[in-house]
């Protein structure tokens, strides 16, 4: 939006007002890195930077000028003399003095334009993120390990995790649109800084097992053979000592056991990769998880909110939009955020239409196309009905009965915005809000009254937005009713509470169950847009999760049939040590009454770890392990939660991890008969599953 207004601009292609901005802006980040020396030449930590991003992907509809702008990003990019590399990712005719790179699921197919290129993936995929309506994505730890495994395998050098952290949107920075206000993205590091374990440990697990073979990767050369059973080996061999580092990896979806004569045999999963140190010894297999699972819950701190909130409410003031009355006039539809500037997500469009012949008019319809995301619509100072396309579908038509009356009647429409379109070819260009319409009255025989045409009035954001009703300092907090009869599914509506922070570390939310659809703010810090009511489709979900095969963000999901975001994140800086505010903008009609604060905290923690490995337990910064639920050194079955003993085990299972983890905040051992005696299982392959409680 800072861009988008500007005269004869056009995004991303060549036109010299985009480029004239573009070049101002990377030139000053490029001059706040070396003022501050963070380019490797001068002793800092960046090693290459990147211009322009995933352009290939939508570059077509451009033509001849995205080929062109391609060409002047690098050039311009080049002139800045930052003295470490220039990429592009997804860019595969970039010119061959900036390296092309790869983003996906997978990149070891990937080979770069130029073969003095190094291959580097840029952005690996760890999860999805989520819009409103739609379900969890998931992405499995054994799945993000092996499609980094095989980019090593097949001659990567460098390879970073797109999101490593995941993060929240705040305020109304999400885009999409629909995107929620988690960008969790089932990242190693979750939205509050959490450990996602098992995704964590396994890739430190693989990490730590490439980093091992450092000297032989990045000193030899390498050669692959196909061995039989759909499995391949890469050998690497140093060019100075001939030492060997290899990968065996099995693309099938069938395990595989694979005979390497005098360096052994091999077990080799469906849709894994084995590393071999020496290429004659495993010490890592991407299907074979050796580390902890962290069932994470959300937990009232009954201390400090043990007794129920108290709230206040004003309603929007609506009494000029309703009537009509804006701020500016028009005689078209305009389109929303050109309009707004993007400084609200809503934008009033008022009308007035005179009705002479009532009669024909008492059965009208209301019809509005709008390019979305959401509408609500009044007439004579009613509301008639919302609406709003699932998944952030652009366009939409609203149609509802509506009773007119002889004379004047007042038509106010609010137009909402969820997020703006961010990424595709000409991205900025796509319409929002009753760009256009039309918008129509019609009546008995279908008569049309087209009002598209009219005089319209404008009105940017809402009242309250105006009075910064969000912040508790405004000077029209004095507005605010406090008593016991608080609204119920009330729509355009702001509640008030005081809390006090929960005690302790643990990252807090808000738990807004009960809420419909609006905006939140914590002591005048926006926490985002929430959309409780925004429930996820029913079917699609399983308690399972089978990763083999390529990743899609279908095949693995989760959260079916509830809100697809219920809890909104309060950093712990927003928050002060005595009382705290938040403010609810209500939108469509909910009740606080059930919202709750609440802290982030490890409920429950399995282990798992195969014969000869070592497992790490640990709960939070602050909490200990309490209780050992099932411990067993043998063939137990199961996923967390729900383990069961197999057909035999060692005697000691139980005893020797209570003894080495109750009372601890983290516990470690290997998962071995020296620690828990002899099993019965005779030369069958041992595994250790514990489940314990953090307190």
């Amino acid at each position: 939006m800072w861009l988008h207004n500007l005269p004869g601009i056009q995004l991303r292609t060549d036109n010299k007002i985009f480029k004239d901005e573009m070049q101002t802006f990377t030139t000053k980040i490029v001059d706040l890195c070396k003022e501050a020396k963070l380019f490797a030449p001068q002793g800092g930590p960046i090693i290459f930077a990147q211009i322009e991003n995933e352009y290939g992907n939508i570059m077509k509809p451009y033509g001849e000028a995205g080929k062109s702008y391609i060409q002047w990003c690098a050039n311009m990019a080049l002139s800045l003399n930052i003295g470490v590399p220039w990429i592009m990712c997804q860019q595969s005719d970039a010119p061959q003095s900036v390296i092309n790179t790869c983003n996906g699921f997978y990149c070891d197919d990937f080979k770069p334009n130029n073969p003095n290129s190094p291959k580097m993936w840029t952005e690996n995929w760890t999860g999805w993120y989520k819009d409103w309506g739609g379900k969890d994505p998931y992405r499995a730890a054994e799945d993000v390990a092996f499609a980094v495994a095989r980019f090593f395998q097949a001659g990567g050098v460098f390879q970073n995790y797109y999101m490593y952290h995941g993060g929240t949107n705040f305020g109304r920075t999400s885009g999409g649109p629909f995107i929620v206000t988690s960008y969790e993205y089932h990242a190693p590091l979750d939205e509050f800084g959490n450990l996602n374990q098992p995704k964590w440990g396994h890739l430190k697990q693989l990490h730590a097992a490439i980093k091992s073979g450092e000297k032989v990767l990045t000193n030899s050369s390498s050669s692959t053979k196909q061995i039989g059973n759909g499995t391949d080996l890469t050998t690497y061999v140093s060019n100075s000592t001939e030492q060997r580092f290899c990968f065996l990896s099995n693309v099938n979806l069938e395990d595989a056991n694979v005979d390497l004569q005098k360096d052994g045999k091999y077990f080799v999963p469906a849709w894994s990769v084995s590393i071999l140190d020496g290429c004659n010894k495993e010490i890592y297999n991407t299907a074979k998880v050796n580390t902890q699972t962290s069932l994470m819950e959300k937990k009232s701190d009954g201390a400090e909110n043990s007794t129920k909130l108290s709230w206040s409410w004003v309603s929007e003031s609506m009494n000029d939009t309703l009537s009509g009355k804006g701020s500016f006039t028009d005689t078209k539809l305009l389109e929303q955020k050109a309009t707004t500037v993007d400084v609200s997500d809503y934008l009033w469009y008022m009308t007035s239409v005179d009705i002479d012949n009532v009669t024909q008019w008492t059965d009208a319809k209301l019809h509005v196309n709008t390019t979305g995301h959401v509408l609500h619509a009044y007439v004579n100072q009613q509301l008639i009905g919302s609406q709003w396309e699932a998944r952030g579908n652009n366009r939409f038509v609203f149609e509802q009965p509506v009773t007119l009356k002889s004379g004047t009647n007042i038509i106010s429409l609010l137009s909402a915005t969820v997020g703006l379109q961010n990424y595709g070819s000409f991205f900025d260009l796509t319409p929002t809000g009753i760009a256009g319409g039309p918008v129509l009255l019609i009546g008995k025989g279908n008569v049309v009254k087209d009002l598209s045409s009219n005089q319209w009035s404008y009105k940017v954001g809402l009242n309250g937005e105006d009075q910064r009703l969000y912040d508790v300092h405004s000077p029209s907090g004095s507005n605010w009713t406090l008593n016991n009869r608080l609204p119920k599914r009330v729509p355009m509506m702001w509640y008030k509470t005081e809390f006090k922070a929960p005690s302790g570390t643990d990252p807090v939310v808000v738990d807004l169950k009960g809420m419909g659809k609006g905006q939140a703010w914590v002591n005048g810090q926006s926490i985002g847009r929430f959309w409780p009511a925004y429930i996820a489709d029913k079917t699609g979900c399983s308690q399972t999760c089978d990763y083999r095969g390529l990743y899609h963000t279908g095949n693995c999901m989760s959260n079916c049939a509830h809100p697809t975001q219920r809890w909104y994140h309060i950093p712990r800086s927003f928050l002060n040590n005595g009382e705290n505010t938040l403010i609810l903008f209500e939108e469509i009609g909910g009740t606080p009454s059930p919202v709750s604060f609440q802290t982030v905290v490890i409920g429950t923690l399995c282990g798992s770890a195969y014969e000869g490995n070592l497992l790490e337990m640990s709960c939070q910064t602050g909490h200990t392990i309490s209780e050992i639920q099932f411990a067993s050194f043998g063939d137990p079955q199961g996923t967390c939660g729900s383990f069961k003993k197999g057909s035999c085990e060692a005697a000691n299972s139980l005893s020797a991890i209570q003894k080495a983890c109750v009372g601890k905040t983290n516990c470690s051992f290997d998962a071995s008969e020296a620690n828990f005696g002899s099993s019965t299982c005779g030369k069958t392959s041992k595994r250790l599953l514990v489940q314990a409680v953090c307190n």
